[in-house]
């Protein structure tokens, strides 16, 4: 029997793309979002693309703790998990300077782009271990690498991603266990809504969901620790 692909935050954009990627393949998928509506279409989408798919969803806010909780009893109840995709975040652009002084922004990017990752990350770790094998994307961005001049917090969190990922990859190296992140560049997705720029000028969400799968499915004696991934024509 094959192991669960976990997906978080699976409804949109590059989440979306892996959701059925996976389910394509023949993989049995759990996710979750925010809006169980979303995850509803998702699910009509995926019986319409791949007829007999296996997805598993849950409405669930990974910001919050006992969210997360909920999400991760939900995973370890469906069964083993072989993949971990740490997909979740948002982004809200500005300078640090001009954020709330009461540090409300930089907790609320931590919350969503680090610390969710971090919480289904440990909450699933023991299955992974226990079984020596499996393998952990996280997804974190260019803004991860170079700082921009309106990422702030956003870029804070990207970067502490990084690190966790990077120290994931170090301790886990002896157990089996594949840890990989995931560098997008811009991807059309809904955080470049309203953008008076081409489609041309952006990654597509199905592109960074083939590089994934494709690196999932090298040997067990290969791990790519770093998958950066750019717009043809550079950065934006």
């Amino acid at each position: 029997m094959q192991k669960n692909i976990v997906v978080t935050g699976g409804t949109k954009g590059i989440g979306r793309a892996l959701v059925l990627r996976f389910l394509q393949a023949g993989y049995p998928v759990v996710t979750c979002a925010r809006s169980a509506t979303d995850l509803q279409e998702l699910q009509a989408a995926a019986a319409e693309q791949v007829p007999g798919a296996v997805l598993h969803t849950l409405p669930a806010d990974l910001s919050q703790r006992e969210e997360t909780s909920r999400f991760t009893d939900f995973v370890q109840s469906v069964g083993e998990v072989g993949v971990l995709i740490n997909n979740t975040g948002s982004f809200i652009p500005g300078r640090l300077q001009d954020e709330p002084q009461d540090g409300s922004q930089l907790r609320k990017m931590l919350d969503v782009n680090l610390l969710s990752a971090y919480d289904v990350t440990l909450a699933l770790l023991p299955g992974l271990l226990a079984q020596g094998q499996g393998h952990i994307f996280n997804i974190c961005s260019t803004a991860s690498l170079t700082a921009y001049p309106n990422g702030g917090s956003y870029g804070i969190a990207k970067h502490a991603l990084l690190g966790m990922t990077r120290n994931l990859r170090e301790e886990l190296k002896t157990s089996g266990i594949r840890v990989t992140a995931v560098l997008p560049g811009a991807t059309l997705t809904a955080s470049w809504e309203g953008v008076d720029l081409p489609a041309e000028r952006f990654i597509k969400a199905e592109d960074v969901a083939e590089a994934i799968f494709a690196t999932y499915s090298l040997s067990p004696q290969a791990v790519v620790e770093e998958l950066l991934i750019r717009p043809q024509l550079g950065d934006l």
